[in-house]
């Protein structure tokens, strides 16, 4: 099985980049493929509302001069979505909130593409906010027939500095623990993956 995980910090090797690969750990090692792609700081364009990728039903989204087709080919291929960000005034980055937009449609106008994956969100917060954002992503997996697995609390990690979130003991065991999660689901889902009722 395959996971993605998805930064939308702009930041290489800050606390949304340590946490998730966190969470991608006990993926590895329970012999999935894995894959960590660095979303923030790419130029992404938010959704135009053009409806092209309903009219074409490709998996593709009408504009293609940035990384968003790329990385959309990658988020179907995927069996678990694992999105990170930083908290931006209680919300996700421009390019996570970008990614979310086109990424939710494209799959929504194709037949529900994301139907039945897994999807996990990932949050690093200061101090405030972090749930906010938490749920901004988490929304876009619900409307579209996600499978979104709990841990032992929500999906935060606190820091402000580059590397702080991994002193953070309970968000990392929190990381950890849904890893675990997300690789015992997978299992599941495998079992029974042609009975998934998905509502076209």
């Amino acid at each position: 099985m395959y996971a993605l995980a998805v930064n939308g910090s702009p930041r290489p090797k800050g606390n949304t980049e340590c946490l998730l690969k966190t969470v991608l750990s006990p993926l590895d090692e329970a012999g999935w493929e894995t894959e960590f792609f660095q979303l923030g700081g790419k130029s992404v364009k938010g959704c135009a509302a053009c409806g092209k990728c309903r009219e074409r039903r490709d998996r593709r989204c009408v504009y293609d001069e940035d990384c968003f087709n790329g990385l959309m080919e990658k988020m179907i291929r995927a069996d678990a979505l694992i999105l990170g960000s930083p908290t931006y005034f209680t919300d996700v980055s421009a390019e996570m909130k970008a990614l979310l937009d086109r990424s939710g449609y494209v799959s929504l106008a194709n037949g529900r593409l994301f139907a039945g994956k897994i999807g996990a969100a990932v949050i690093a917060v200061r101090r405030g906010g972090g749930t906010h954002a938490y749920d901004s992503i988490n929304h876009m997996y619900l409307m579209s027939q996600m499978i979104v697995p709990g841990s032992i609390y929500w999906n935060l990690g606190f820091g402000l500095n580059k590397g702080e979130a991994a002193d953070d003991v309970e968000g990392m065991a929190n990381m950890r623990n849904l890893g675990a999660v997300i690789a015992w689901l997978g299992k599941a889902i495998l079992a029974h993956k042609d009975d998934f009722p998905i509502q076209r």
